[in-house]
């Protein structure tokens, strides 16, 4: 199995890339959000992949990061969602932003990704729940890093991801981590 590419960028074309290792030229497809962060052609680049054999081809798909490739290998495991659904789905979305939408439980934010109806991403979401957005939801979804210390405070005192997320919706940007907390609780409490 072929789990990681370092060579020298030769072509690119949205969603295909030719990377030469060592004289090997290797036709990689990966998700726009890594096509988006290449370097220049000519230049070296380290791809993490996923080999897949099939009757009819050899195919390899490259991501820029450990969890985007985690993710597709999660995606492809769902029956109904082949490697071309999953690219999509990662091209149109950040893994952030997936891992938000199954915590949330938003099939509508699921279904604005072309290939994805509404019964695909109910299945997405059902199958998904517990692996992406549990392992991803707390970083996904920090930006500040006293977001993170108040979401995890607040599933701490037993409330379910869905209602801590929303809360620390409410949190003021830059807030401290006590302020944030008793801004996330007076808002459950609204609520």
């Amino acid at each position: 199995m072929i789990g990681r590419l370092s060579g020298v960028l030769l072509d690119k074309n949205p969603a295909q890339l030719l990377v030469d290792c060592n004289g090997i030229g290797y036709e990689v497809s990966v998700p726009m959000s890594t096509f988006y962060n290449l370097p220049g052609l000519g230049e070296k680049v380290v791809l993490l992949t996923h080999f897949v054999v099939r009757e009819d081809a050899n195919l390899l798909y490259g991501f820029g990061s450990a969890q985007e490739r985690e993710v597709f290998r999660q995606l492809i495991k769902i029956t109904g969602v082949g490697a071309r659904t999953a690219l999509s789905l990662l091209s149109g979305m950040s893994v952030a932003e997936l891992s938000q939408a199954v915590t949330l439980q938003e099939s509508a934010r699921l279904t604005k990704i072309p290939g994805i109806g509404k019964k695909t991403a109910e299945r997405l979401l059902l199958e998904l729940k517990g692996k992406v957005g549990a392992d991803l939801g707390a970083a996904g979804i920090s930006v500040h890093d006293s977001s993170s210390d108040v979401l995890n405070a607040l599933l701490a005192l037993g409330y379910s991801d869905k209602e801590a997320l929303l809360a620390t919706k409410h949190v003021p940007a830059g807030s401290s981590v006590s302020d944030g907390i008793r801004h996330a609780l007076k808002a459950l409490s609204k609520g």
